[in-house]
């Protein structure tokens, strides 16, 4: 008898990619959400919409108000659970290929490049990760890192996280064409990984921490600023999550207990 298949999820946040923006530009994507096999959301983001508040937010489905990271300055661990810390509870793997705030919430603050770059089999929240510190590390880079992961051990939760989008934005603004093609190439990324993770039995939510101004930043409430996609493969959802049920989201789809991250309450249904 062939052995239980295990619930396997990937969470990709694409830094600073408004919702209007990723529904004009991820082609890919689009085309699947146009022959059924994907489906997209529009969600807002919590306030401040800045990222590192946003980051604590999405994987431990509190607000900024609650978890107390209000600015992108406040640098420490984060505090309770977190999708991360719930699927090594169940005993599951988890992996991040993600900018270098990810590790100073969830493995090791402050964040030390000869130290902290390269975590393989930690102990701790994140199993296995690959952390960059640069804005502009080249996003073709970093999917090869998570590949490099999830080839490793194809662990039950893996936390995808690129900045390239972000970094155009803030450089030349929402509105702009450095903005809208390096949201291109991220589609164009998602069209060449995205298959082969969904071969693998992965669920896989593709959305965004926050968006951007025409005025090169972010923080909220403008729409541009706090309206973001949410991308389905592998399931459909009956209602668009809050962002703060995001978390609880992950850890349904990978059938771990959420402990007190606050659920999705909505139907997931299977194509």
């Amino acid at each position: 008898m062939a052995a239980p298949h295990t619930p396997r999820v990937i969470l990709i946040v694409l830094d600073g990619l408004r919702h209007t923006t990723a529904r004009e530009t991820l082609g890919w994507l689009e085309g699947q959400v146009r022959a059924g096999l994907a489906a997209c959301h529009r969600i807002e983001a919590e306030l401040p919409a800045i990222s590192r508040p946003l980051y604590e937010t999405i994987l431990t489905g509190r607000t900024p108000a609650q978890h107390g990271i209000v600015s992108n300055h406040i640098r420490r661990r984060s505090e309770g659970d977190s999708v991360f810390s719930r699927v090594r509870a169940a005993g599951g793997r988890t992996a991040a290929a993600a900018y270098h705030w990810i590790s100073e919430l969830y493995a090791a603050s402050p964040f030390d490049p000869a130290t902290d770059r390269l975590r393989l089999d930690g102990k701790g929240a994140i199993t296995d990760g690959l952390f960059y510190w640069d804005d502009a590390y080249p996003d073709d880079h970093l999917f090869a890192d998570a590949q490099a992961l999830i080839a490793r051990g194809q662990p039950r939760f893996v936390f995808l996280h690129p900045m390239n989008v972000d970094d155009a934005g803030h450089k030349w603004g929402g509105s702009s064409r450095q903005y809208r093609d390096a949201a291109r190439a991220q589609g164009d990324l998602l069209a060449r990984y995205l298959p082969g993770w969904r071969a693998l039995g992965y669920d896989i939510i593709v959305t965004a921490d926050h968006g951007m101004s025409d005025d090169h930043s972010h923080s909220g409430p403008l729409p541009d600023e706090v309206e973001v996609p949410f991308y389905t493969l592998g399931f459909t959802l009956d209602a668009a999550p809050l962002q703060t049920e995001i978390a609880g989201l992950c850890c349904r789809l990978a059938d771990v207990d959420p402990g007190a991250l606050p659920p999705y309450a909505g139907r997931i249904d299977r194509p």
